[in-house]
């Protein structure tokens, strides 16, 4: 596969030139998008949705127990949909456990420490959602100090658990909510029907959001062992399709839309550029440098132009100052100045809607 056309599918798979029909359709085509910036992912799936998608249609999805954020792998918060939760952390949950396991037990977290905040948490919670500072005062309440990231990790790991999941949006006057409420998965996650192999279930839908993309990306994704991934590959392979020696696209191709944007305004974080084992088709060693990971593990949003990242963006999320106009970083000065604009307007719009 040429440089060219495996740009040309990824974008395809990511809906950036073949939008879906809402916000939802997106999460369900993408199965799951990180998050831990969490105005971050809302824009991920803005941006994968056709006509004038807002903020406070992703914020509705969350309302409505459609959408949902978890720790869903690689102990990385992501947005999923919620029917996807319980299997998803099938699959994962025991390989985020293993990878925690040595920090717990610095914390003194164990089956017995969880099992009481699980007792108390679910008679706090039956009446509605907490807040993590609320959920931080129930512990200190039990006699368990949370801080020092004891608190945290009690947390993720009932999340981890499908104990508790993070669900409504909490609402901010003349500002952009940044913050969920922790509900309780049993009653906010719907029971849905489980795949008969859900390791190769999850290798097909990572390659439906993502291929081109082989079994060393999907255990970057996934967070699962290569050999795991492997394994799940080779379940799952009669479902997709080997365009080249161990590179997979979708059986169904999403259908492109006519025109599309010259430029687009990726979020921090974007599945596009992060969910990859191998990065440097998307973005040359300088890009690479400049949007991240950088040491604090922090991953900036880009600017991306046939397929490439040019340029990086910033914008605050903060009260009154989320309608501001996002500044532009492009790495290139040949890049288009009004297509870069077309572009942060396009998010402006999102934010603001």
């Amino acid at each position: 596969m040429t440089p060219s056309a495996l740009l040309s599918e990824r974008l395809r798979s990511h809906r950036l030139t073949a939008p879906a029909r809402s916000v939802t359709d997106a999460a369900a085509h993408m199965l799951a998008v990180q998050s831990q910036e969490f105005l971050g992912g809302r824009w991920a799936l803005g941006i994968r949705s056709s006509g004038s998608p807002t903020l406070s249609a992703v914020d509705r999805a969350f309302a409505r127990g459609e959408l949902v954020r978890s720790w869903t792998m690689r102990g990385t918060l992501h947005i999923i949909p919620a029917a996807d939760l319980r299997w998803v952390l099938s699959v994962t949950g025991g390989r985020q456990r293993q990878q925690a396991a040595g920090r717990h037990r610095q914390l003194g977290i164990d089956a017995e420490v969880l099992a009481r905040v699980t007792r108390a948490l679910r008679e706090k919670l039956a009446d509605g959602g907490r807040t993590r500072a609320q959920l931080f005062d129930d512990i200190q309440q039990l006699g368990i100090d949370p801080s020092g990231q004891r608190g945290v990790h009690i947390i993720g790991a009932l999340c981890i658990d499908a104990v508790l999941v993070q669900g409504p949006v909490v609402a901010r006057d003349g500002a952009v909510g940044r913050e969920q409420l922790f509900v309780l998965a049993d009653e906010h996650v719907p029971e849905a029907a489980v795949p008969d192999d859900p390791a190769a279930e999850m290798f097909v839908r990572y390659i439906d959001g993502h291929g081109p993309a082989g079994a060393a990306d999907f255990a970057w994704w996934s967070g699962l062992t290569l050999g795991a991934a492997r394994e799940a590959a080779e379940r799952g392979r009669h479902r997709v399709v080997e365009v080249s020696e161990g590179l997979f696209v979708s059986a169904s191709r999403p259908r492109r839309a006519s025109g599309g944007d010259a430029v687009r305004a990726l979020p921090m974080f974007d599945e596009y550029y992060i969910s990859y084992a191998d990065r440097t088709p998307v973005a040359d060693a300088d890009a690479m440098t400049r949007i991240g990971p950088g040491k604090n593990g922090m991953v900036r949003a880009s600017l991306l132009a046939d397929g490439r990242i040019v340029g990086a963006w910033t914008h605050s999320a903060a009260v009154g100052r989320h309608r501001d106009i996002p500044i532009a970083e492009p790495f290139d000065p040949s890049l288009d100045p009004e297509a870069v604009a077309a572009a942060l307007r396009r998010y402006s719009d999102f934010v603001s809607g």
